[in-house]
């Protein structure tokens, strides 16, 4: 007989050997009809391009399909069918290229970007996957920003903060900031990156978070930011505050820079 003692209580009638995700999924699938898949947030963890987190398990499918209430799931059905499913821990999981367009389509626009990016830096997918992809999504819900934003999507960018710092820039008209640029020293070795920057303009765009706050890290940085500027590179900070709640002000900023 089962001991019941030892397992985790997900749902009515759910029960997993453990809390995490590799105990919960084939708990959950049991109560699921053979053609759910993991997929959209949950997916795209699995992959390993979870940058938007969600505590719910995200599954998908057919359209019309009846799927019993599981407290913890939500359940996405979808006229559009799900091709090749891959196993991922134990579970049937849409391909990645799924899930980044599929969430690529339902996520805020600022919370799109990082993802998008991310998923083509860990390698989860290759940019011509994704505009394949999208194409196939054709009149869904979402599929205008998913068209646009798949082009832009950059695997150089290290942090999400980049990711939608460039696209402030870009939604304000700017032009495409470069990414991770390296800025050498008058031997032509490598000395200094950027976040971001316009090379023809010599203009540099960097995200500063709380790791700037450090006095080593502060120390560095003057001394960068002097030797840049001593080199004829512009250079503009900006913070959290300026992306999350003044983002014109970023572009205002760097309007002058870019068009004297």
């Amino acid at each position: 007989m089962l001991d019941l003692s030892s397992l985790h209580r997900m749902s009515r009638s759910i029960y997993a050997q453990s809390a995490d995700q590799a105990g919960r999924l084939p708990a959950i699938f049991r109560r699921l009809p053979a053609t759910a898949v993991v997929g959209f947030h949950t997916g795209a963890q699995l992959h390993g391009f979870g940058d938007a987190r969600s505590s719910d398990v995200h599954v998908i499918v057919p359209a019309g399909e009846k799927v019993p209430h599981i407290r913890g799931v939500v359940t996405h059905e979808a006229v559009l069918p799900v091709r090749d499913p891959v196993l991922l821990a134990g579970v049937p999981c849409a391909p990645a290229v799924r899930c980044a367009v599929d969430l690529a389509r339902s996520l805020r626009r600022m919370e799109a970007m990082p993802l998008l990016d991310l998923c083509l830096r860990v390698g989860a997918c290759q940019p011509e996957e994704l505009r394949v992809e999208v194409a196939r999504h054709d009149r869904l819900r979402g599929v205008c920003q998913a068209r646009d934003l798949v082009p832009r999507a950059d695997p150089r960018a290290e942090c999400r903060q980049e990711s939608q710092l460039r696209l402030v820039l870009i939604d304000g008209g700017l032009p495409p900031p470069e990414p991770q640029i390296w800025v050498p020293d008058s031997y032509g070795i490598p000395l200094y990156r950027l976040d971001l920057g316009y090379r023809q303009h010599h203009v540099g765009v960097e995200y500063d978070g709380s790791s700037h706050l450090d006095r080593a890290r502060l120390q560095h940085d003057r001394s960068r930011t002097n030797w840049l500027a001593a080199n004829g590179w512009q250079m503009r900070h900006f913070t959290d505050r300026d992306l999350y709640r003044r983002p014109a002000h970023i572009v205002r900023t760097l309007i002058p820079l870019l068009h004297p």
